[in-house]
């Protein structure tokens, strides 16, 4: 796992709207370290060669959803939190977004910035949690399998 950027929480934003990305990186780009996508393409793209905390996208887009986009790469990105945006109140994309593309949070837009704080820090202390609990239990089954290992030697002794 490498170090977060100068300790930086780590945020891919995707949105069709260029004006909401610039809005977006220029409310937070002094405390985070901000990713913009135009496209859920262009989002994948990002993901490849970065690694990221959380990811905030639009719901409605012309090519893809936001809710297929994070559907599509749980399979090779499971652990970013996920946040959906939507200008809308469409209870099937909530429900969708819950069920489908693991989101964390849904946030109506436009975006509240203090509330947007406290869904970014409340995302990253889930996400730290869970790859604390991720490092506990390898370290439980690594200590399992020496204590396997030195009971077998002495029963074998």
């Amino acid at each position: 796992m490498s170090d977060v950027t100068n300790n930086k929480i780590r945020i891919l934003y995707v949105d069709d709207e260029s004006n909401n990305l610039q809005a977006f990186k220029a409310t937070f780009r002094r405390d985070y370290k901000v990713y913009l996508a135009i496209s859920a393409q262009e989002g994948r793209d990002i993901l490849k060669e970065q690694e990221v905390d959380i990811i905030i996208t639009d719901q409605r887009m012309p090519e893809e959803t936001g809710v297929d986009f994070l559907e599509s790469i749980i399979p090779d990105y499971p652990d970013p939190i996920r946040i959906l945006l939507t200008g809308y109140t469409d209870i099937q994309a909530v429900i969708d977004a819950i069920n489908k593309g693991q989101v964390y949070h849904y946030l109506t837009k436009p975006w509240e910035e203090e509330y947007m704080r406290t869904v970014i820090k409340n995302a990253f202390e889930v996400l730290s949690l869970r790859r604390e609990n991720k490092k506990l239990t390898a370290d439980l089954l690594k200590a399992n399998d020496q204590l396997e290992f030195l009971l077998r030697q002495n029963l074998l002794s």
